[in-house]
């Protein structure tokens, strides 16, 4: 699922913003790219869907990736010390 999402997803004008904002980086467009398609393509990325969007966690970069399950656009990305507890059992 990680590899469809990777040639799937896609980003608004907003949501670049929005990411640098909540990761606290002044990141370009193409490093946030760059960063999401890292996550994706690394294994110790865990994936979960929870209604409407899936919530992708690295645990070494302590990122959440949420992305829209029909859409596949990138809605935000927020730090995370640990996985969220309705996340806990996703499967990557």
């Amino acid at each position: 699922m990680l590899k469809k999402i990777s040639e799937k997803i896609g980003y608004t004008k907003l949501v670049y913003d929005r990411v640098s904002k909540k990761l606290r980086t002044n990141y370009t467009k193409k490093q946030i790219e760059e960063l999401v398609e890292a996550i994706l393509n690394d294994n110790q990325t865990k994936l979960s869907r929870v209604g409407k969007n899936y919530y992708l966690w690295h645990s070494e970069k302590h990122i959440q990736l949420t992305i829209n399950a029909s859409s596949y656009r990138l809605i935000t990305a927020d730090r995370q010390e640990k996985i969220p507890i309705s996340k806990k059992s996703a499967k990557s």
